[in-house]
């Protein structure tokens, strides 16, 4: 549990702005764009930042709570998702491809058995979680092991040479755990928290609102985010809260998707504040919960497309846009460059 995270060299921000504004172009007038490019070059303590193999990892486990009726899914499609992926065929995998973004696979704990040679990284701790309704998720010793695994399999990506990182998610049930960790560690009400997630109508909102009001109220732990996460947690949230924050402590970008992801951003939040310094919120999520995550989080998405997928697919479709904050500021000719006479140089004449 101990990440030495440093925050970024922000002591270069008036230097890359400055560096920003005698572009040629007014000054402000690429908007977001400016921001981000400062950020990147604080995270990466240089003026020409670079994005070298963007990569998202998707982690994949299954829910106990599930079977207690929170998704209108059965907890097979997980599994069957996953092979989706490994096929390249969903959302996340066009994306990917469409970006040159590598898109890595990880079961963190599916009730299936993969097939060695399927290309999945095989990270499981357990074949899912316990429902969390009457008793804990995981124990206290699979807590410590998918924190280190998500930990682990971050600094493989960065020693393989990615400096730029998104996680993505797929488990059945899990944003009932997102919903509740929102809940207790931002404070938010329950009913705000619990959203439509695979598709809910009315009527099953309304169930999967009561089942995890019963499952909070079960709860007779402290409010320490470690036990919290064990209690509610699902494996892929802990591996990413882990994989955040070894992302952070080795300087890489952090593309932050949607509410599953934010809620283990969250989590991590807790543990050491400082892995928010690193992270893009790349969207809004039109899963309810969101908006008050990100509030709580003081963040600003750059998109807002109604996307509710997961996967990662806000952080891919979102990824050209921060490759154009840096590009900018690398490829972009300054005044004195290009011979253009600027504001700055017409009010000395």
């Amino acid at each position: 549990m101990n990440f030495n995270i440093s925050k970024p060299n922000n002591e270069l921000k008036e230097q890359l702005q400055n560096k920003i504004d005698l572009k040629t172009k007014p000054i402000g007038s690429l908007g977001v764009l400016e921001k981000l490019a400062v950020k990147i070059g604080c995270i990466q303590n240089t003026l020409s930042p670079e994005l070298k193999q963007p990569t998202i990892m998707v982690f994949a486990a299954d829910h106990g709570i599930a079977l207690d009726g929170v998704s209108p899914y059965p907890q097979e499609v997980t599994w069957q998702m996953v092979a989706n992926f490994l096929s390249g065929g969903a959302a996340i995998n066009v994306f990917g491809r469409q970006n040159g973004i590598d898109i890595r696979i990880i079961d963190a704990g599916v009730n299936f058995d993969f097939d060695k040679s399927c290309g999945v990284i095989n990270a499981k701790v357990d074949y899912g979680t316990k429902s969390y309704l009457n008793e804990p998720a995981m124990t206290a010793e699979q807590f410590k092991t998918a924190i280190k695994r998500g930990a682990d399999l971050c600094d493989k990506m960065h020693r393989e040479g990615s400096n730029i990182i998104g996680f993505g998610e797929m488990g059945i049930g899990n944003t009932s755990s997102a919903a509740i960790l929102l809940h207790i560690l931002a404070g938010v009400d329950l009913k705000e928290c619990v959203g439509r997630g695979t598709g809910w109508d009315d009527e099953g909102l309304k169930k999967k609102y009561e089942i995890l009001k019963n499952a909070v109220a079960n709860y007779n732990g402290d409010n320490y985010v470690e036990n919290i996460l064990t209690y509610f947690g699902g494996f892929e949230i802990v591996m990413i809260a882990g994989a955040m924050l070894k992302a952070a402590e080795l300087k890489m970008v952090i593309l932050v998707d949607g509410f599953i992801i934010s809620s283990a951003l969250l989590a991590a939040s807790k543990i050491n504040s400082d892995v928010l310094e690193y992270c893009i919120f790349t969207h809004k999520s039109n899963e309810n919960g969101h908006k008050h995550m990100l509030q709580h989080l003081k963040a600003e998405p750059i998109l807002d497309l109604g996307m509710r997928l997961g996967e990662g697919t806000g952080a891919a479709v979102a990824y050209p846009i921060i490759e154009s904050s840096v590009n900018f500021l690398n490829q972009m000719a300054s005044f004195e460059d290009a011979g253009v006479s600027n504001s700055d140089q017409i009010s000395q004449a």
